[in-house]
């Protein structure tokens, strides 16, 4: 089994690490105890590593190679990306300066345009580092400036998450051109959007379900990382410690499932409610299991961003969290590929499917880490190559399908 680079540099935390890839692992069902959480570093960086919002000038210099190559499946991948209308060099970006966002985005006013005006900056950013060409450099930075040029704020009940989607996207757009392109005038005023517009939104958090907080905290870390705000990157890193034990049991969690910090969950009665009347509780169960399937994709995605940007940026929360992540994809993973869900399980029914979101996590805790995840590998294999779910999650077969870096 190949291992892959450990936490680089990590001291303590790369060490603990690498115990975990010695360890025998089974399957995410099997419902073994957890072993403790390690220990990892609280400050952001002294420097920021950049680009360093999900994606690392390394692995991009991987997945240019291995598209260059003509291998799979990261030539499929490029493909699937490149024949998307994402990729188009004739999109024309549609800015306002308020994004209104209902429930379920009623009334939707500019959301789907930003979100995916968003996807799309990131989806050129890519195709300019893979093909040297600078076109999808300019568009993508056509389009950045757009949006900064207009927006001012985002509005009605789905704001938060809203700009927690559309902010989880801009800054890996943002990072890839500012620092593998050579001209960008208006970066500065791109930056200005982000901590103005974008951050005040999001890094409070969220006490909604787990997957509004987890994807906000994913907007506030990578914007931390663009801004270079410790101050941000600190709190950011502080909500995913507390969020997601609440977000992901494991048994040793005892009877039931761990609250997050002023949630005001504070009786079992509670707990079940939040956790979709759900009382059994079983290793990588999510407190959106019992919802469906999709939102419990949104919130581990945001995870293993969150994870993976912290990773590249020198403090590797991998470890902290990788017994319940690795718990959590196999078991709906175990479902989604044909398995019976038993009855004591949402009353042996569950809904739609987790989306595109395996890549990153596998990657990380199967080849870095080791750990055996069959299920996982099945379900991410099968979906190849993984698309956008056309909210916040991108071609990631392609950036993290055995990306060693």
């Amino acid at each position: 089994m190949r291992t892959g680079t450990i936490a680089r540099g990590l001291g303590l935390a790369a060490a603990l690490a690498a115990l975990t890839t010695g360890l025998s692992m089974a399957p995410a069902s099997a419902g073994e105890p957890a072993a403790p959480p390690a220990p990892a570093r609280a400050a952001a960086p002294a420097a920021f590593t950049h680009p360093g919002v999900l994606v690392s000038r390394p692995q991009l210099d991987f997945v240019r190679s291995r598209v260059q190559a003509g291998a799979q499946p990261w030539k499929s991948a490029y493909d699937q990306m490149m024949g998307s209308k994402y990729a188009s060099l004739a999109r024309a970006a549609k800015p306002r300066a308020v994004v209104e966002c209902g429930s379920y985005s009623n009334p939707n006013y500019g959301c789907t345009d930003e979100r995916e005006d968003a996807i799309a900056a990131y989806t050129l950013s890519l195709a300019w580092y893979i093909t040297q060409d600078s076109r999808y450099a300019q568009k993508a930075i056509e389009i950045m400036d757009a949006w900064s040029s207009v927006i001012r704020d985002h509005t009605n009940s789905n704001a938060p998450l809203q700009t927690g989607w559309a902010g989880s996207s801009w800054p890996r757009a943002a990072e890839i051109i500012k620092y593998t392109y050579n001209s960008w005038p208006n970066s500065g005023r791109f930056a200005t959007m982000l901590r103005d517009v974008y951050l005040p939104k999001v890094i409070n958090g969220s006490n909604s379900n787990g997957n509004w907080e987890l994807s906000m905290t994913e907007a506030a870390i990578g914007i931390a990382v663009f801004l270079e705000d410790r101050t941000s990157y600190d709190k950011a890193v502080a909500k995913f410690r507390g969020r997601v034990p609440a977000y992901i049991y494991v048994s040793a969690d005892g009877a039931l499932p761990k609250t997050a910090p002023g949630s005001g969950l504070d009786t079992k009665d509670k707990i079940i409610k939040y956790w979709q009347g759900q009382s059994v509780f079983m290793d990588g169960l999510s407190q959106e299991t019992c919802r469906d399937l999709t939102h419990t994709g949104y919130g581990l995605s945001a995870i293993s961003h969150i994870a993976e940007t912290s990773r590249i940026q020198g403090q590797d929360l991998y470890p902290e969290i990788a017994e319940r992540l690795r718990h959590a994809l196999g078991l709906h993973a175990n479902y989604q590929v044909g398995n019976p869900v038993p009855g004591n399980l949402c009353g042996g029914s569950l809904k739609d499917s987790l989306g595109p979101v395996t890549e990153v996590g596998f990657n990380a805790l199967h080849n870095r880490m080791g750990i055996a995840m069959t299920n996982t590998q099945t379900l991410t294999e099968r979906q190849r190559p993984a698309g956008s779910n056309n909210l916040f999650v991108a071609w990631e077969t392609l950036t993290h399908a055995d990306n060693p870096n």
